[in-house]
């Protein structure tokens, strides 16, 4: 358990860094610094070295500033490792300097410090990390930006396709990997309201929370309620279907993401 809350919080981490610090290398420091006392402190200095060996590797697989060299999968990866690390080695007996001295009570019952690591590891986890593999599933999968489908219709001329006039301009600003059928792949927005930053991780969070305190109903007017707002501009799609993909894909894989962390903690409580 305590290898999966390591490796969670140390590719949470970098991905908060790489998003919000103004300097990353101070950013990278701190956490360096963190994982280090964390895992000296707990006696668990191999998951730590082995959280800092899957950050690292992490930032290489998944950038954030272009699309990933591998998909999603460094993310199914990281997955199986975390679920194997709770369902096989569990909880140790010993945690170290740390372990002696830690106490703290829920209405669940008492909760050691591998328990607690995990759940501050899959927390941070799901805040950037989560958006980084929305948004890598939703480049692997090719999926269009509704407002992109607007754009190059609105720029077809009357009694043409949208595919013709891209390919009468010769898409002489577009890269050949990012045009497929007139349509622009989705790609980072560069201006206006970025909202879904905020969105997915909440959303997330929310589900994650609603699960583990099986609240269900309130976790299926949640979803249900997200479908409601995004009715009036799905139903605007048309014969294309972008905006109906788009909202699915992106909701599945965020949703997907939170149910398996709250799994993860659900496990590593009934260990």
């Amino acid at each position: 358990m305590i290898l999966a809350g390591f490796l969670l919080l140390s590719v949470g981490a970098v991905d908060l860094v790489r998003q919000f610090a103004p300097r990353r290398w101070i950013g990278y420091l701190a956490a360096l610094i963190v994982l280090l006392v964390l895992g000296s402190v707990s006696a668990a200095v191999l998951p730590m070295l082995a959280a800092i060996a899957v950050g690292a590797a992490w930032t290489w697989a998944m950038p954030a500033d272009r699309d990933p060299r591998f998909g999603f999968w460094p993310a199914v990866v990281l997955a199986v490792i975390s679920a194997l690390a709770v369902v096989w080695l569990g909880e140790r007996t010993d945690a170290g300097i740390i372990g002696r001295s830690w106490t703290l009570d829920s209405p669940f019952g008492p909760i050691s410090f591998d328990l607690a690591l995990l759940v501050v590891g899959v927390v941070v986890f799901l805040l950037e990390s989560g958006n980084l593999i929305v948004r890598a599933a939703l480049s692997s999968e090719h999926s269009w930006r509704p407002d992109d489908v607007d754009d190059v219709r609105r720029a077809a001329p009357t009694g043409g396709t949208a595919r013709d006039e891209s390919a009468r301009a010769g898409d002489a600003s577009a890269d050949p990997e990012t045009v497929a059928d007139g349509v622009q792949l989705a790609a980072p927005s560069r201006g206006g309201f970025k909202g879904g930053r905020l969105i997915g991780p909440l959303e997330r969070v929310i589900v994650f929370m609603l699960t583990l305190t099986a609240a269900y109903p309130l976790l299926a007017a949640t979803l249900a309620a997200k479908g409601i707002v995004r009715f009036p501009e799905i139903s605007k799609d048309g014969e294309t279907g972008a905006r109906a993909e788009y909202f699915l894909v992106g909701s599945l894989v965020s949703w997907v993401i939170a149910l398996g962390a709250a799994f993860l903690v659900w496990w590593g409580v009934h260990s």
